[in-house]
């Protein structure tokens, strides 16, 4: 079994499995640090439902991770450097997902001359973009749906060549 990560575009068919990561990464893997009423108002079921992320997604379109044509990751990378949405599938957590996103947004920064990028973190991706370089700016608390999390605004500089 061929395990290669590919990164690619998003397509809208995409939105649906992007929204179930999405929802499933947060009630499973996110459970360890957050309660049961935290992660709800994080990724109600309602975040199950495609039309927002599509409507979201016509602006700024994800970076899509595959192994053997299963989506098992996306992250969102604005213009400004800024890491919004940063989500690998539940059942492929430690498969490299996640370092096979953040090459590619690096290479995108380092392409577009962005210095620096940054990102709020949850408690439990934390662990992961410190190994990534990254290094915390602030702690904060976020008010979401009547409930407040914890999360940590990240930041790394990228050597961007001239």
């Amino acid at each position: 079994m061929n395990n290669k990560i590919i990164i690619r575009s998003y397509r809208e068919a995409d939105a649906t499995f992007l929204a179930a990561i999405f929802f499933n990464t947060i009630h499973i893997i996110n459970a360890k640090d957050y309660s049961p009423e935290q992660l709800d108002a994080w990724a109600p079921r309602s975040s199950l439902e495609p039309e927002g992320w599509m409507r979201k997604w016509q602006k700024i379109p994800p970076i899509v991770a595959t192994i053997n044509d299963i989506i098992v990751g996306f992250a969102e990378f604005e213009d400004n450097g800024h890491i919004d949405c940063f989500y690998c599938h539940h059942e492929y957590q430690g498969f490299g997902v996640g370092s096979a996103l953040m090459k590619e947004i690096e290479d995108r920064a380092k392409k577009s001359k962005i210095n620096e990028i940054f990102a709020e973190v949850s408690i439990t991706a934390k662990p992961f973009f410190e190994a990534k370089g990254f290094v915390v700016k602030k702690e904060q608390s976020v008010a979401v749906r009547g409930m407040t999390l914890t999360n940590f605004v990240m930041e790394k500089l990228v050597s961007v060549k001239n």
